[in-house]
């Protein structure tokens, strides 16, 4: 399985929290346009020998784009890529943007033009929540657009997000319950994360907000138990699926397959070697314009290969492999790996158990909200 994402770098406006790369002026949109469908054509030749079965319009507000947008970007895809019978074509959208206009002809739109996965930024269903956010959609938006998109979509996934300051337990529960009263068959949710260089790192440095670990560690635990007994599999640490619902878009970034990431800011990755997109938009034109490709790359060492299969194994629910470390990395690494669990182990965070004839490594129920904290403890900093 290999990707494609497309980065859309637009939004309304700026979130609090985000520290993701966008602009809130589209002066340039065609200019953008032009770029994103010619680093598409650049590129091709990366997957000369690869399947496509995803393609994901992430940002930015993807949703910010018209349908005829959309489709000139994914027609440039099956252009210059062999592409699966029936790929996964996600659209990360807004609830503002679902709400406003002939929202019956949108969805046909979107529906006409190949996409079959829709990603909600929820985020809240309460009007506090999404104020001090800095949200664009209202609290009545949130419903709605859902609502609606039920009716043409079947794959929809929305995001919630926990741990914010004065979201008490009982509007966090409303909160999942009112998510899993419209029968969707995804659930993405993250905690809310001081970045810096944001206003929400801004107003904690200041006083005006208190982010704590403890109130998000207890929403985690409330959001895992509830969808659990809903029937949504925790397969992944801030996803959560029905069964034929997972992303297959993000299973394959978990499970190390390749993926070209298109637009400025956009990551790729081929196996052996990282690359990223310059960070602004004025530069990735004008190296697109020039017929050059705005990329910085890295090749990965063995250490780096190993530290990246720790972390996204533990994140998700198929762990690590103890027998793939020692197919893909050697002896050394298992001797390393096994000496760095020991104390996992011992504290109840991790669990090594035989799972169909091998021993798999994962963690345990109270070892997931800290998982990427036990993941840094076990890697490869240097070779012995």
């Amino acid at each position: 399985m290999a990707g494609i994402y497309i980065h859309i770098p637009f939004c309304k406006q700026a979130c609090f929290y985000c520290d993701f790369h966008f602009s809130t002026s589209i002066k340039k949109k065609d200019d953008m346009l032009k770029a994103l469908r010619l680093e598409l054509e650049l590129r091709k030749v990366e997957f000369e020998n690869t399947i496509v079965e995803t393609i994901y319009f992430g940002g930015g507000t993807p949703s910010v784009l018209t349908v005829n947008e959309l489709e000139s970007l994914i027609k440039c895809v099956y252009q210059y890529y062999s592409v699966t019978a029936h790929p996964e074509i996600t659209l990360e959208a807004n609830p503002d943007d679902l709400t406003e206009g002939n929202t019956d002809e949108l969805f046909k739109g979107y529906k006409s033009i190949g996409i079959n996965r829709l990603s909600i930024g929820v985020q809240s269903f309460y009007e506090e929540d999404l104020k001090l956010m800095n949200r664009a959609h209202n609290a009545n938006q949130a419903e709605a657009c859902i609502s609606k998109a039920v009716a043409y979509f079947d794959n929809i996934t929305i995001d919630l997000i926990y741990g914010i300051p004065g979201m008490s337990e009982e509007r966090w529960r409303s909160n999942i319950q009112k998510a899993l009263n419209f029968n969707i068959p995804h659930i993405s949710s993250y905690a809310l994360t001081v970045e810096p260089r944001t206003a929400l790192a801004k107003m904690v440095s200041e006083g005006k907000l208190t982010v704590t670990e403890d109130l998000a560690q207890q929403h985690f635990f409330t959001l895992v138990a509830m969808l659990e007994e809903n029937g949504f599999d925790h397969y992944e640490l801030s996803n959560f699926g029905k069964s034929e619902f997972y992303s297959k878009n993000n299973t394959a970034y978990w499970l190390g397959k390749k993926y070209i990431g298109i637009g400025p800011s956009a990551h790729s990755f081929n196996g052996v070697e990282r690359g990223w997109n310059v960070a602004n938009n004025t530069k990735y034109i004008k190296a697109l314009q020039q017929y050059e490709l705005p990329v910085e790359t890295e090749e990965l060492t063995m250490a780096d290969r190993y530290n990246e299969r720790i972390m996204t194994g533990l994140r998700t629910m198929w762990g690590v492999s103890v027998s793939g470390i020692k197919e893909d990395f050697g002896e050394q690494y298992v001797e390393y790996l096994m000496k760095s669990v020991r104390k996992h182990l011992e504290i109840g965070v991790l669990t090594l158990n035989a799972v169909d004839g091998e021993q798999i490594l994962k963690t345990t129920p109270k070892g997931k909200f800290l998982a990427d904290g036990i993941a840094s403890d076990l890697f490869m900093l240097h070779l012995e």
